[in-house]
C-alpha cells in the first residue's frame, strides 16, 4: 500500500504554486480567456474546487457522492461544464475562499483514510495516494492554462514525477477510449527530469519506445500541447499511435490542442 503523505505534500505545493498565481488577479483578470474554449481563468479555478469537491464527497459521503454519478451520466457532456459556470458565477473573493477550503478539506479527508481503503470515482476506484496524485495532474494541467492566460512560463519541478508515473499507468486507458486494443507489450519509456535525472519506466528490452523530456511528456499525457511541438520520440508503431492519443484524465477521449503554427 502506497503511503499517500509525499503526492499528498506535492498536492499541496502545486495548489500553492497556482494559488499564488491567482491570488492578487484583478476581476479584469479573472475574466480572461484560456486556451480552453469558453473557459476563463475564473473557470479553471472554479473546475479544480468543483473537482476538489466532488473528491471529498467520494471519501466522506459515498451516498452523496453515487448522486453525483447518477447526475453525470444524466448530463454526461454539461456536468464538468456546468460546474465550472457555476463556479465562475461567483465573485473572485469567493471563489478563491471556496477553492482554497475544499481542496484543504481533501487534504484532511486523504491523510486520515485508513490505509488500504478505496474511494469511488467515475471511473475506476481509487486508493488515497491514487486520488491525490489525479488531483496534482490535475491542478497542474489547469495552472497551465492559467499561465497561458496570464503570459506566464511556470518553471517545471520534480512534482512532474506524480504526473509523468500516471501518463505511463494510463497507456491502456488512453488506447481503450479510442476504441484500440492496448497492445500486449510494455512500452520503455525514459524521460529527462526538470534537473536532469533519468526517469524510467517498463523493461530495458522493449521494442516500443518513447523519450524525451518528462515536461514535455507531461504536456503530452494532459494534453496541454501538441506532438508536434514537444521534443518526444517514439520508436515502434504502437509507441507511435499512443503519442497521438496518450491521456492520462478520467472521461471520453480529449480534444487535445492544435500544433502552434496552426492556432496562430
Amino acid at each position: 500500500m502506497a503511503d499517500p503523505t509525499p503526492v499528498l505534500d506535492d498536492l499541496r505545493a502545486e495548489s500553492d504554486e497556482l494559488d499564488c498565481l491567482v491570488a492578487e488577479l484583478t476581476p479584469e483578470q479573472w475574466r480572461l480567456p484560456t486556451p480552453a474554449p469558453g473557459w476563463t481563468v475564473a473557470h479553471q479555478i472554479a473546475h479544480l474546487a468543483w473537482t476538489d469537491r466532488s473528491s471529498l464527497l467520494a471519501v466522506t459521503d459515498q451516498d452523496a457522492f453515487a448522486r453525483e454519478v447518477e447526475n453525470a451520466l444524466a448530463a454526461p457532456g454539461d456536468f464538468v461544464d456546468n460546474g465550472a459556470e457555476d463556479g465562475a458565477g461567483k465573485p473572485p473573493a469567493q471563489l478563491l475562499a471556496d477553492w482554497r477550503a475544499g481542496r484543504e478539506a481533501l487534504q484532511d479527508a486523504l491523510r486520515a483514510a485508513p490505509p488500504g481503503a478505496r474511494f469511488p470515482w467515475y471511473g475506476p476506484p481509487m486508493a488515497a495516494a491514487s486520488m491525490a496524485t489525479a488531483r496534482l495532474m490535475e491542478t497542474w494541467a489547469h495552472s497551465r492554462d492559467v499561465a497561458d492566460a496570464l503570459g506566464v512560463v511556470p518553471a517545471p519541478t520534480g512534482r512532474l514525477r506524480h504526473i509523468a508515473r500516471l501518463g505511463v499507468r494510463t497507456r491502456d486507458f488512453a488506447f481503450n477510449v479510442h476504441g484500440l486494443p492496448a497492445p500486449f507489450e510494455e512500452f520503455r519509456v525514459e524521460l529527462t527530469g526538470p534537473s536532469g535525472e533519468s526517469w524510467t519506466y517498463g523493461p530495458g528490452d522493449a521494442t516500443d519506445r518513447v523519450t524525451g523530456p518528462a515536461l514535455d511528456f507531461c504536456l503530452l499525457v494532459t494534453q496541454r500541447a501538441h506532438r508536434a511541438d514537444l521534443a518526444l520520440e517514439a520508436v515502434g508503431p504502437d509507441a507511435d499511435r499512443w503519442l497521438d492519443i496518450a491521456q492520462a484524465f478520467a472521461g471520453p477521449p480529449g480534444t487535445g490542442r492544435a500544433p502552434r503554427e496552426a492556432a496562430e
